[in-house]
């Protein structure tokens, strides 16, 4: 009886673990963290490449913006110096002056035979992939220094546009070497790269949805009417994709003035774009310093050309939300 009396031993509590203690972490948990280890270890040469190679001559170029350097001797800090003389360099203003009408000229025609090539496609046509991609290489190959060179044989004295204008009885011209019409072969070579936003039209022509021209038929719309009251509002995001990409590629263009020109940007400068005049600065003339400001302000440019597009947007462009 003296035994039902002792009391009981009760096993010693085992201690509570604390969450952070890397003994309670769970198999689920540990893999998490080997996968995530084994992303960054995976991803490392691409932050390597960003802040080497793209965020690194970011920020020198504008650190020598505000220096003279001329890549030989060290770079000498002289303020607003290289931003000042932009108010009064002639030539600099010519580039501007030249870069503006090829952007605002060759855009928009570029998109409108985009455009009209994407509806005629669009329609169902017999062969449409090998089309599609007829028309989607000249944008592989248009800023091409091969395609430049072409171009210049092409529109030259001797090239194939003046043999065929002769067949037909008009006296040819030198395209290239005229001031008056050197630019307007540049473009209509950015022109017909229309192939890469043709794509995309393309594309956002598939997702309309075919009830929509059904009803506007049965109601009487024109084939216009339907164009226009339907196509382009709901393509309009399509449109304001391309005319974005489109532009700050014009902006960018750089090959075919170039090799057209002989690097010079003639005759009389009128081939001269802007990043051909800051090529000519800092790897002709040694002015590295001042190249760097002029490529600051291209990105100010191209950032306020962009930021109009987004904010006239809200105006023309529609969404399904």
């Amino acid at each position: 009886m003296s035994g039902l009396n002792t009391p009981r031993l009760r096993a010693p509590a085992r201690p509570r673990r604390n969450r952070d203690d890397k003994s309670f972490r769970t198999p689920a948990r540990s893999r998490r963290n080997r996968d995530n280890k084994a992303a960054a270890l995976f991803l490392l040469p691409w932050f390597a490449g960003l802040v080497l190679i793209t965020l690194g001559p970011i920020a020198a170029s504008l650190a020598l913006g505000f220096t003279d350097y001329n890549l030989i001797q060290p770079a000498k800090f002289s303020g607003l110096h290289n931003f000042s003389r932009m108010l009064s360099d002639e030539r600099l203003h010519q580039a501007l002056g030249v870069t503006f009408t090829y952007v605002l000229v060759s855009v928009p025609l570029q998109l409108g035979c985009a455009l009209g090539l994407a509806l005629l496609l669009d329609r169902g046509l017999r062969g449409l992939a090998f089309y599609r991609s007829a028309f989607y290489l000249p944008s592989l190959l248009g800023s091409s220094v091969a395609i430049a060179v072409l171009w210049r044989q092409i529109f030259g004295a001797e090239g194939m546009v003046n043999q065929v204008l002769d067949l037909v009885g008009v006296q040819g011209r030198g395209w290239i070497s005229d001031p008056s019409t050197a630019l307007s072969t540049l473009i209509v070579l950015n022109v017909w790269t229309f192939g890469a936003p043709m794509v995309i039209f393309l594309a956002g022509l598939r997702q309309i949805p075919v009830m929509y021209y059904e009803a506007a038929s049965v109601d009487g719309a024109t084939r216009w009417m339907q164009f226009r009251k339907i196509t382009l509002p709901l393509l309009s995001p399509i449109v304001f994709f391309n005319l974005v990409l489109q532009i700050i590629h014009a902006f960018q263009s750089f090959t075919q003035a170039f090799v057209v020109s002989g690097g010079s940007g003639g005759p009389s400068d009128s081939t001269l774009f802007f990043t051909l005049y800051l090529y000519q600065r800092g790897f002709n003339n040694f002015d590295m310093g001042y190249a760097s400001a002029l490529a600051w302000l291209l990105l100010i440019i191209i950032a306020g050309f962009s930021g109009i597009n987004f904010w006239a947007a809200k105006y023309w462009v529609f969404y399904h939300d």
